[in-house]
């Protein structure tokens, strides 16, 4: 069996017109959906970009892996899941990135490694990376005539309007390009691929005609309070977050958080659902050639995001934080043989694709994993148990500026935020501030906090409680899965 696992930069999960979202249209995915198994409850365990990585590669919760800001090294200790197929004999390969930032323990203080958050995680073999100064692209484009740009010069000009490359030479139909050349290269032989595009992450800017293919006039409603005042009373880090300045990109069409608004707010929210549409064309380019190279039926297809995206939810842009936006994303997967046009809406999360695939590719699943397998999912089945809330995690600190300290009072040990959501309550637990407790059902926007509500302190208790139960029954168990008796060790060891 074939393994394509496809990852996009922060799509959040509503964006599937198969879901009924009122502006985007994705009909790849939605025949991907339609002929295997949407996951409509699934969500990231952790933002930004690599600490999300680091539980899709590990299947640890972030708790466990601690690679918890970009640039946080993952402990080479954690099998990934790259290692264990490359163990039983694939190759599995990565067109993308993955974010894993090295262990530095051991290495030279001149490794180039140590330089940058953007390094491979272990046991892919790269055949095209395309990192932050997108080299490998920006030949491709230099070789096309456009000149010799910068990722910069590439993106340019004012907002909405068209990029100044065409759509067959972007960022996104080029890793597609090279996805089906390898694929090409690779027959018949099996293949283990990980696609991973960067769209539709910021830049916001499109190609024609992905820059104007989504009408602004069917954009949903925000979900926000009417002014970012308002909404900083929320809560401290909210306040203090909403002061903070905007991403470099941002900064040039937008003053501040407050300036997110109007027809130029609509206008990016547009062209970032045109970025989604676009890689949903060239994800069906990709499903087509399975297809018609006789592939198709002899290969695992997932499809899923790193994190969501806030989009001027909250007066916000980006994944940072604990709003539900930044951590709900898409899972699509097609298994062969399995169930086709299922909808699953139990709570699912990215700890569980390391077991998922390790366990469709016939291979024991590694004691460190916090996830469980979805293939009874994927094949029709039904669980007997299964998890009733989700978790997930964000760490507020900077240690680079150290704005944590001086916006928030924090020490660089008291930036944790948990979450637990299910389907009626949310409770957001810092490490060094308030909690947060929202009534999911009837707030679905998450503007009225509860947690100190009299009449909601035994529903605060109860998901405290949980939540504890949960952190405890996923503490790392590699060597307590085993003990040491006078006939030797019994249990399991890793």
């Amino acid at each position: 069996m074939n393994i394509l696992f496809i990852t996009a930069d922060q799509w959040r999960g509503d964006c599937l017109s198969a879901l009924g979202h009122p502006a985007v249209r994705t009909p790849n995915l939605d025949r991907l959906a339609a002929d295997g198994v949407m996951f409509t409850r699934h969500f990231s365990n952790m933002t930004p970009c690599g600490p999300s990585r680091a539980c899709l590669h590990t299947g640890m919760y972030g708790f466990n892996h601690r690679s918890i800001r970009n640039g946080t090294p993952l402990d080479r200790r954690h099998a990934t899941l790259a290692e264990e197929l490359r163990r039983a004999g694939a190759d599995p390969v990565l067109l993308g990135y993955t974010d894993t930032s090295v262990d530095p323990r051991g290495l030279a203080a001149t490794d180039p490694r140590l330089t940058s958050y953007e390094g491979v995680a272990p046991g892919y073999r790269p055949v095209c990376l395309l990192l932050e100064d997108n080299r490998p692209w920006l030949d491709h484009l230099r070789a096309k005539g456009y000149g010799d740009l910068s990722v910069d010069e590439v993106y340019q000009g004012h907002l909405g309007e068209p990029a100044r490359f065409r759509a067959e030479d972007s960022e996104t139909a080029f890793l597609t390009d090279r996805a089906i050349a390898y694929l090409d290269e690779r027959q018949p032989h099996p293949f283990v691929m990980h696609l991973s595009y960067i769209k539709p992450h910021p830049p916001f800017v499109a190609a024609a005609p992905w820059h104007a293919s989504v009408d602004p006039a069917n954009l949903p409603p925000l979900r926000r309070q009417p002014s970012p005042a308002l909404e900083g009373r929320l809560h401290p880090w909210l306040a203090a977050h909403l002061e903070r300045p905007l991403g470099a990109w941002f900064r040039r069409h937008f003053a501040g958080s407050a300036d997110l608004d109007g027809l130029a707010l609509d206008r990016m929210r547009a062209v970032y659902l045109g970025l989604v549409e676009e890689v949903d064309h060239h994800v069906g380019r990709l499903l087509d050639h399975l297809a018609a190279t006789g592939r198709l039926d002899d290969t695992l297809v997932v499809f899923t995001a790193d994190h969501g995206e806030m989009a001027g939810d909250h007066w916000m842009i980006g994944k940072s934080g604990f709003f539900p936006q930044a951590f709900h994303v898409p899972l699509i997967a097609r298994l062969p043989g399995g169930a086709r046009g299922r909808r699953v809406e139990a709570f699912t999360e990215h700890v569980d694709l390391m077991p998922s695939l390790l366990e469709a590719a016939g291979l024991p699943v590694p004691l460190q994993c916090d996830g469980h397998a979805l293939t009874g999912f994927l094949r029709g089945l039904e669980p007997r148990a299964w998890r009733q809330a989700v978790h997930y995690e964000h760490d507020v600190g900077d240690l680079e500026t150290g704005w944590h300290r001086t916006a928030l009072g924090l020490d660089d040990h008291a930036c944790g935020v948990a979450v637990r959501l299910d389907r009626r309550h949310a409770l957001v637990q810092f490490a060094a501030l308030p909690p947060l407790l929202f009534d999911h059902a009837a707030d679905p926007d998450w503007l009225v906090d509860r947690a100190a509500d009299p009449a909601c302190a035994g529903v605060r208790a109860e998901m405290a409680s949980a939540m504890l139960s949960w952190r405890m029954r996923y503490a790392e168990r590699r060597l307590s899965s085993g003990l040491l008796t006078p006939s030797g060790p019994i249990g399991r060891f890793e």
